[in-house]
């Protein structure tokens, strides 16, 4: 069962367009002191529990593989979403866990897509 999550996770972003609206380095629009450290966006044309596009983190890794998610809870938001890791290498997953555990309204959990 697992597999053919991942598999229709593989299908679903290599059936969409990759839009990175929040690059390496920018800051957050609403929480300025929070810096991406990697680049972040959604998939064009889908939808998430926010009514936007499906979020993705979009690493740097030589292939762009989809091998992780992150599980994201917001107590302010009362909402939960998932983001998919896109040829993210472990320092950025790293990263990206810092990104979404560091305040105490929102907390993540990474999900490692098993081999």
């Amino acid at each position: 069962m697992n597999e053919e999550f991942w598999n229709m996770l593989d299908d679903l972003v290599g059936q969409s367009e990759i839009v990175i609206d929040r690059p390496k380095g920018s800051a957050h629009p609403k929480f300025p002191h929070m810096i991406y450290q990697v680049d972040y966006g959604y998939l064009k044309h889908t939808t998430s529990m926010d009514g936007e596009g499906i979020d993705v983190w979009v690493g740097s890794a030589p292939e762009p593989q989809i091998d992780a998610i992150m599980c994201v809870v917001d107590a302010r938001k009362k909402d939960s979403e998932i983001k998919i890791l896109i040829g993210c290498t472990e320092q950025e997953k790293s990263k990206i866990y810092e990104f979404h555990n560091h305040s105490q309204y929102m907390k993540g959990i990474l999900i490692r897509r098993e081999v």
